[in-house]
């Protein structure tokens, strides 16, 4: 948990240094990757009801909502190598998926597969900001030791806490931890 400031410079001071380590803004961030997915949603909608209706039209709004799409996602993914920014479209395109299906098996009151598949969405959706905030060394797609310095000063910046290493913990465990302290949409 976050220890409470004392002060409002303290606070300030706070917000500037986790910056300084992490310049994204996260709880913005994870509003605009929302976005993003209902967008990438959208273009998937038009091209079925291009192809259900026999409409054009709908083909063609497909270039508009690309071009939005895409345009938000360099506010998140400014630079990458290699198929990063693919990779991430559809790290946020299957969470959204699995969120809905998810959904539609809560309604049908299966309770347990729903539990599954939000907890598989959640897991894509960390995979998405360890991949794009550098915590996954893509030169051969591993976790980045919980003994990195820079994980640990992260880690340490948003909890108050050293970053625990005693527990062993899979790749998703890991990412969805420090996604739960770094990413707090109710900051405002």
């Amino acid at each position: 948990m976050f220890k409470k400031a004392e002060n409002v410079k303290e606070f300030v001071e706070r917000v500037d240094a986790s910056k300084k380590l992490n310049p994204k803004d996260l709880s913005s961030d994870q509003d605009l990757t929302i976005a993003i997915m209902n967008l990438i949603s959208i273009e998937e909608h038009l091209m079925f009801s291009g192809a259900k209706t026999g409409k054009n039209s709908f083909f063609d709004m497909i270039r508009d909502i690309r071009e939005t799409r895409k345009n938000l996602m360099l506010k998140i993914i400014p630079a990458y190598e290699g198929e990063v920014w693919c990779i991430s479209k559809h790290l946020l395109a299957t969470s959204m998926r699995l969120m809905e299906v998810g959904t539609k098996q809560q309604s049908m009151n299966n309770t347990e597969e729903a539990y599954k598949l939000f907890n598989q969405a959640y897991d894509l959706y960390c995979l998405f900001w360890g991949l794009n905030m550098n915590l996954i060394d893509t030169k051969d797609v591993k976790w980045i030791s919980d003994s990195d310095e820079k994980t640990k000063k992260i880690a340490t910046r948003l909890t108050d806490t050293p970053a625990p290493t005693d527990e062993p913990k899979t790749g998703f465990q890991k990412m969805k931890a420090f996604i739960k302290n770094a990413v707090n949409c109710c900051i405002e």
